[in-house]
């Protein structure tokens, strides 16, 4: 029976070769390795970016964002090979299992998944990570974690993530050695890096640090990511609710994606109207980031955002100026050239303007006439506001 073997290229600093040797050695028939970073960030991180997407106030979904790349790409070699299954290596107590499960669902809704942590046979003489460890030393197969270092990590062009082992205890300090990406902020140079992102219609167009100006999507994120990790920005460590109802401890490194998402929400200040803005991020950049944190990208509710996104980001055309600077991020300025809600002359304390004072009296005047009568009604009844 043939077995194909599909290896994902989405940015992790892995050996290919290699992978494709290990493959090669635990049974497949056939090894295909696809490079997939101009589509990940194009068609996945990009769009975070314009909707400011993030998970629980603090999580930028490195993870999430990735598996429905994969996923499409998966399904396409199991079309191509004649595949009438497909597997993945998914704990059955994590996130992962459901993203991509329900991806390939979408994807070629026939599929055949098969996962093996949810096998009686397998998790019956598995209990967890450390019997794995074991049996892949005994048998001879190669594997990054080990019984010193037990965490696991998943690691793409967005982020790398850390759980499991030792981190399972939420109050355990990661270990300095951990974090894979990112300089540690306490050695991260002493000297502050300035750099320049360009923005049309909520998207990075042109990234300017030194005398180096990129422009193509992927050499940008690439630029934003050795920015960050060289000044030790974008790192993590929280307790998030799983879609599966567990809690868990998750460590992330996400740099780039930090600073670009960053000025992406300075810009939007400078150019985006008021409440356009607020519905943007009270219903668009909620339920997009849930459903990417669910496995629901390929769903009709993802397309009919991704309509909304679109519609927010029209306006939000300029630059911001940047400073990295040991694991924090300034912004020290924006502007845009094509978009005038921001008028220094209106807001300004030194001059009048086309904005009247008196004008604030009436528009004060209605908006006291419903916090009159509460205020009336608490002193009434004898109590304190």
């Amino acid at each position: 029976m043939l077995t194909a073997w599909a290896v994902a290229d989405v940015g992790q600093e892995e050996d290919f070769e290699a992978a494709k040797e290990k493959a090669l050695k635990v049974g497949a028939t056939k090894v295909i390795i696809q490079d997939l970073r101009k589509e990940f960030v194009e068609e996945f991180c990009f769009p975070a970016i314009q909707c400011n997407a993030i998970y629980e106030n603090v999580y930028l979904l490195g993870t999430s964002l990735a598996r429905p790349v994969i996923a499409r790409a998966q399904i396409a070699v199991a079309l191509q090979e004649g595949c009438f299954a497909v597997s993945h290596g998914c704990t059955g107590k994590g996130n992962d299992q459901v993203r991509f499960e329900l991806a390939f669902y979408a994807l070629k809704p026939d599929i055949k998944v098969i996962a093996p942590w949810r096998l009686p046979v397998f998790y019956e003489r598995f209990a967890g990570r450390n019997d794995l460890l074991e049996y892949a030393t005994k048998c001879g197969i190669p594997v990054s974690q080990t019984k010193a270092k037990p965490w696991s990590m998943d690691e793409n062009l967005a982020h790398c993530s850390y759980e499991a082992g030792i981190l399972e205890d939420p109050d355990m300090t990661p270990l300095r050695d951990m974090w894979k990406l990112t300089v540690d902020p306490e050695d991260a140079p002493n000297k502050p890096e300035d750099f320049t992102v360009h923005f049309e219609k909520g998207l990075p167009v042109k990234l300017v640090v030194g005398d180096k100006t990129i422009t193509d999507p992927l050499e940008l994120f690439l630029a934003a990511n050795t920015i960050a990790r060289n000044h030790g920005v974008g790192r993590i460590d929280i307790v998030e609710n799983r879609f599966i109802g567990l809690k868990s401890r998750g460590c992330y490194e996400t740099p780039g994606l930090t600073i670009l998402r960053s000025a992406h929400i300075d810009l939007e200040g400078l150019v985006l109207d008021r409440e356009v803005r607020a519905l943007r991020d009270q219903f668009v950049t909620y339920n997009y980031s849930k459903l990417l944190y669910n496995g629901l990208y390929f769903s009709p509710e993802r397309e009919f955002l991704e309509g909304a996104i679109l519609a927010s980001q029209t306006t939000v055309n300029g630059t911001v100026r940047c400073r990295a600077y040991k694991g924090s991020l300034q912004i020290l300025g924006r502007s845009s050239e094509t978009e005038k809600l921001y008028d220094m002359t209106e807001s300004s304390m030194d001059e009048i303007g086309d904005f009247a004072p008196s004008d604030s009296t009436g528009f004060i005047a209605v908006q006291a006439i419903r916090l009159k009568k509460y205020g009336k009604k608490k002193l009434e009844a004898g109590e304190k506001l």
